[in-house]
């Protein structure tokens, strides 16, 4: 999905969201798949943004050791998005598998406006 041909509100959502999708496919070394991404507007009386849910696979070895890289560096993980602030990540479930190797990772984002 490009951003080019959306009402410039939504393009620049999606210019947003897609600076996020690269963050995470960074932590994780581009070894998982995205399988789910939903997200929901979220509001306090003071800030604005977007609270994300993810779900990646990770299959084989390799990629495995990649989520569990992903696992022990997202909570903490400084992200550097433009006019955005991630107020809180977390891995909220983990699916493990052993043969073939294999995790499912679901993750939580919220992501705050800066402006």
């Amino acid at each position: 999905m490009t951003a080019g041909s959306f009402h410039p509100a939504i393009a620049r959502r999606i210019r947003k969201d897609e600076a996020l999708v690269r963050a995470l496919k960074e932590i994780g070394a581009d070894a998982g798949m995205m399988i789910m991404h939903a997200q929901r507007e979220w509001a306090s009386i003071t800030f604005s943004g977007v609270r994300h849910s993810l779900t990646y696979a990770f299959d084989g070895a390799e990629a495995v050791a990649h989520a569990e890289r992903m696992i022990a560096l997202l909570p903490e993980h400084e992200f550097s998005l433009p006019g955005q602030l991630v107020a809180d990540a977390a891995v909220t479930n983990i699916e493990h598998r052993i043969e073939p190797p294999r995790i499912v990772l679901d993750c939580e984002l919220l992501v705050l406006d800066e402006d």
